[in-house]
């Protein structure tokens, strides 16, 4: 059996030990210890293949910048640790006592080993090469060890400023697999992958799906608003735009900035249909998940819920709830992060149920890497019951869904303005400026902090079309034949009808 290093998660439920083995085995008191070391629910702490836990590393998760990050990126980071432990686990060593030929060595075997059969790109090992940058930088200003294998050097910044920046990290940061699905394409995927469609757009009668309309619903919140996987997974039912709230085509949603990369809170914009399908979704599968968990005691067996009694401030958005000692706890929406979301719960008409929008089939909320399954298996289903139907049967991610809600929006934006103003020609490049706030906008709809990330990589690949001299000199007659030109002219951009 092999034994790697592990990852947990502090759940917050009070642990059960016999009482005669509370002091022989340590546990006594552990709850008030945790609570003085700052390692709340949530947390997250190391294991190594002894089964010990470094009080180092608790220290680093629990009470160093790291804490501070967002869920989800804490979790990627802590799982590129793991890899680079279990490295230096096979070699004899410790984490500890890493040296800069372990992280060079890793470099190699993680990117062109032929020993190495999952190989990674650039991008992945530029973020693998942070997380270990950011853990070393640490443990060396906390005296847990004398120098950090991971090699830096100066890079001087545009603005002349000069920073330290890891040795090692690739340049070719662009992975050529990537693609961009124009909106057509996505309803294919959408339509066979999750909702169990044929190729001929009928019900596929070898479909046993049961979950489809979350799914479904869950994919067009995505592709409709540029959210991040964690972000749209994160929503509670009170954060749900509402279809009153729509203009048009579009309703407007809040982040809260708890559950944001950036830690800003901000705005976005989905479309009404989505806005329609989750609706749908809340008063059908979901509500039906919420009665079989309330059948079978589910939700009162939970002893570390917080029941919410009430909401106040502008549209509700202060939560009070009842915390385990039956106190009242006061907390703005904005300032609610993922794992106290998971637990926020409220008594309806029939019992316990939970704020948390997306829920599992036995009325559990489905927490957000778990997206990452349903959206393979969505691409995989696409490859067996389109091949030799499609040129290229589509495939998706969560992630991909903000790159094609990045292209869309540059699209329609661009031609809502050429609407608007009835520029000629001509006009259109004596009015380039303007047109270049167009990328602004998708920069902001987005939540990017700089535009060249719009720019370089969510829109890469019209980059190198002059997308600019496309739309604005020669315009398709609408957004969708706008995309069909960029999909003959890039293979990166798929569309159904090429495939077709």
């Amino acid at each position: 059996m092999n034994r790697h290093w592990q990852i947990h998660r502090v759940t917050g439920t009070p642990l059960v030990v016999p009482s005669r083995l509370t002091k022989v085995a340590g546990w006594d008191g552990l709850a008030g210890r945790e609570q003085a070391l700052g390692i709340e629910a949530g947390s997250l702490f190391f294991t190594d293949p002894d089964y010990r836990i470094d009080p180092r590393l608790t220290r680093y998760l629990t009470r160093s910048s790291f804490a501070w990050l967002a869920a989800e990126t804490r979790r990627s980071y802590a799982t590129d640790c793991c890899v680079f432990f279990d490295f230096l686990w096979s070699r004899g060593k410790n984490w500890s006592e890493a040296c800069e030929d372990d992280v060079w060595d890793f470099q190699h075997w993680r990117r062109w080993s032929p020993r190495n059969s999952r190989v990674i790109s650039g991008s992945k090992w530029n973020r693998e090469l942070a997380a270990l940058n950011r853990l070393y930088r640490w443990a060396v200003a906390d005296r847990a060890i004398l120098k950090s294998p991971v090699t830096e050097r100066v890079r001087v910044t545009r603005g002349g400023e000069p920073v330290s920046v890891p040795a090692g990290r690739a340049r070719e940061v662009r992975s050529s697999n990537v693609k961009w699905l124009t909106p057509r394409a996505y309803r294919l995927w959408r339509d066979v992958g999750l909702r169990g469609y044929a190729a001929d757009s009928r019900r596929d009668p070898s479909w046993h799906g049961r979950n489809d309309d979350r799914n479904a619903a869950y994919a067009d919140l995505l592709f409709s608003s540029g959210l991040r996987r964690a972000e749209g997974a994160s929503l509670l039912t009170i954060e749900v735009p509402t279809l009153v709230e729509a203009t048009h085509r579009y309703a407007r949603g809040q982040l809260g900035r708890e559950v944001t990369k950036s830690r800003r809170a901000r705005t976005f914009y989905v479309s009404a249909d989505a806005v329609g399908a989750i609706d749908a979704y809340i008063g059908t599968t979901r509500r039906a998940a919420v009665r079989r968990a309330q059948t079978a005691g589910r939700y009162k067996a939970m002893s570390d819920r917080r029941l919410v009694v009430r909401r106040s401030g502008w549209r509700g958005t202060t939560l009070h709830w009842l915390d385990n000692d039956g106190q009242t706890v006061q907390r703005s929406l904005d300032m609610i992060g993922v794992e106290d979301r998971l637990r926020l719960y409220v008594l309806g008409k029939d019992g316990l149920e939970p704020l948390w929008l997306w829920l599992a089939e036995d009325g559990t909320p489905f927490r957000p890497h778990s997206w990452e399954a349903v959206y393979r298996a969505a691409s995989q289903r696409c490859q067996v019951v389109l091949a030799g139907r499609v040129a290229q049967p589509p495939w998706f991610t969560p992630h991909m869904a903000r790159h094609s809600f990045s292209l869309h929006m540059l699209v329609v934006l661009q031609h809502a303005l050429d609407r608007r103003f009835g520029l000629s020609p001509e006009e259109r490049r004596a009015m380039r400026e303007l047109y270049g706030d167009v990328w602004g906008l998708v920069r902001d709809l987005l939540g990017h902090a700089s535009e060249e990330t719009t720019r370089n990589i969510y829109a890469a690949p019209v980059a190198d079309l002059q997308i600019r001299s496309l739309l604005l000199e020669e315009p398709a007659e609408d957004t969708t034949e706008a995309l069909a030109q960029l999909a003959r002219l890039s293979g990166r951009v798929l569309d159904t009808e090429l495939a077709s």
